[in-house]
């Protein structure tokens, strides 16, 4: 779990992780990125936890990075490793309900279904779908006919192209496989989906379980507002941000999507209704 500052939040979802039901040890590895605001001191006097600290520079994908490199060094790869945020809530069984579904689908990634952390019921997220076609990134969400859509209530799990960071459990030896983050190009947004891609074209399946739930905010999506286009184009904050658009893109297209990106490119920009979604035929793949 990476941290920066949110105390209180950090707080609550170690308690979460603490009362975990499950049929294997947890171990937390909490990634401290400079906070200020008294977590260092709180983290310092918790015996249970293993605390890595950054200096407020590596974001998402340098938290994860550093936390991994600890366990490949110290873990065997037997082990599973689970991504939490600190601003998120789950179930006393959520951790059990991942690592039942990853054991079935096996060899697997498991992701969580994501809903409101106040309105408890409304659903946010459910998995990604990549058109490397038209470069568009979509939710499972847009094929339902609507919010409750009888296909999806009847899906224990639903299988995709890309998993979110958060709530999400992963064999340890598929991160080794693949090396772990990329944080030089990938340091935030869009470092999570592009570690699953490369795990599933390791040969694992990204399946979301339906049932394991992650309750969070609706922030995690593109609200920073850039006051430029340098801005929008080069600052880490900025879902935009260029590295990590190219170095995504490059790892979710095949070599004819990749030798005809720049004409399609110059295509979608003179007319962009053209970029219309198209997945190929996928629909909700339930299991």
């Amino acid at each position: 779990m990476p941290v920066f500052n949110r105390l209180d939040a950090t707080r609550q979802m170690l308690s979460r992780l603490r009362s975990q039901q499950c049929d294997e040890e947890i171990k937390i590895l909490i990634v401290n990125d400079g906070s200020t605001d008294g977590t260092a001191e709180y983290l310092s006097r918790q015996s249970d936890l293993t605390i890595i600290p950054g200096d407020g520079t590596l974001w998402w994908g340098g938290a994860i990075a550093k936390a991994l490199g600890v366990l490949f060094r110290r873990a065997p790869a037997r082990d599973w490793v689970l991504f939490v945020n600190n601003d998120s809530d789950i179930a006393d069984n959520f951790v059990q309900k991942l690592l039942d579904a990853a054991r079935i689908n096996a060899p697997a990634a498991v992701g969580s279904v994501l809903h409101h952390i106040v309105e408890r019921e409304r659903l946010l997220s459910i998995g990604t779908r990549i058109d490397a076609w038209a470069f568009l990134i979509e939710d499972v969400i847009s094929e339902m006919k609507k919010p409750d859509d009888e296909s999806l209530a009847a899906s224990q799990m639903v299988e995709v192209d890309a998993l979110s960071g958060r709530g999400v459990l992963y064999p340890l030896e598929a991160l080794k496989r693949v090396k772990g983050m990329r944080p030089r190009f990938l340091p935030h947004y869009l470092a999570d989906y592009e570690l699953s891609v490369r795990v599933k074209g390791a040969g694992y399946r990204l399946v979301v379980a339906m049932d394991a739930i992650t309750y969070s905010n609706e922030e995690f999506g593109n609200r920073y507002m850039a006051p430029s286009l340098r801005q929008k184009l080069f600052s880490i904050r900025s879902p935009a941000y260029l590295p990590a658009s190219i170095a995504f893109w490059w790892r979710s297209s095949n070599k004819l999507q990749l030798l005809t990106a720049p004409m399609r490119l110059i295509i979608y920009a003179l007319a962009p209704q053209l970029r219309q979604r198209k997945l190929h035929g996928k629909h909700l793949h339930k299991c």
